[in-house]
């Protein structure tokens, strides 16, 4: 298996696309994520998947298990597994992430340009590494 590589905050910048994966191991998965202003990841709950977010651009707003904290450039937030939560686009740039799954949560290589073609994806079942 080969390991990760690169300038992550150049790469998060360069980032267009709603969900890109960049690197699947066995226990994680690297995550490039860009919420356009008043986007939202949408509110959701991984049951067996802790989650790590780092904001490198943009500024937002984190809400898990109902409790809501700001997001700005170099914040992080950590969800746990179970818990309800939803990362939202407060602002008028782009919001530029990425995510650190624990374990991993989508196919090897997926990328969703939109959020719309992610929730298409996840309707038909593509989910789970």
């Amino acid at each position: 298996m080969q390991g990760f590589h690169g300038n992550i905050e150049e790469l998060t910048l360069q980032n267009t696309n709603f969900r890109k994966v960049i690197f699947t191991g066995q226990f994680s998965q690297l995550v490039l994520m860009c919420l356009k202003p008043g986007e939202s990841i949408g509110d959701e709950v991984h049951d067996n998947i802790d989650q790590f977010f780092r904001i490198e651009e943009g500024e937002g707003k984190i809400i898990i298990d109902g409790e809501e904290s700001s997001l700005l450039d170099g914040s992080a937030a950590i969800v746990p597994a179970g818990a309800r939560h939803n990362v939202i686009n407060t602002g008028n740039i782009d919001l530029k992430i990425y995510t650190i799954y624990s374990p991993p949560n989508h196919p090897i290589g997926t990328i969703h340009v939109t959020k719309e073609e992610a929730e298409t994806a996840e309707k038909e079942g593509e989910h789970s590494a």
